[in-house]
């Protein structure tokens, strides 16, 4: 099996891969502290979560770092992403799905990306959200 790549799915533009386009690290720091602060408040999906989120907020981005195309930190650190498998013991259904889109298109929305460049994030993330998908 091949070792995985984090760019196997980036579209590729004349503009560059999207971690350097939209940033770098400070972005997805920034994205994701955004994220965090809508899942912290919200009945649903808080329970999800450890009490600390700090090491939650580090994971996710790692990870979004990494499939967008900058460093394999994640990946050396936690080893192959299998988000399916890391979130099968979590009860996540469409109701978790989209309230954990929501809080992720506020962040998205709150960074004041471009608009093709919000359109791709955005796709990505519904994909991922419906992909965990697990209960009813």
């Amino acid at each position: 099996m091949a070792a995985y790549s984090p760019d196997v799915r980036l579209r590729r533009h004349d503009r560059g891969i999207p971690f350097e386009r939209w940033g770098g690290e400070p972005f997805f720091v920034a994205l994701v502290e955004r994220f965090y602060e809508g899942v912290a408040t919200d009945p649903l999906l808080r329970p999800l979560y450890p009490e600390d989120l700090t090491e939650s907020k580090e994971h996710l981005a790692l990870f979004l770092v990494q499939y967008w195309g900058g460093p394999d930190t994640y990946q050396q650190v936690r080893g192959h992403p299998r988000l399916r498998m890391r979130h099968a013991p979590f009860a996540i259904g469409p109701a978790e799905a989209d309230a954990w889109l929501r809080h992720m298109t506020a962040a998205v929305d709150g960074l004041g990306m471009a608009a093709a460049d919000r359109e791709e994030l955005l796709e990505y993330l519904e994909m991922a959200a419906r992909s965990l998908v697990n209960t009813g």
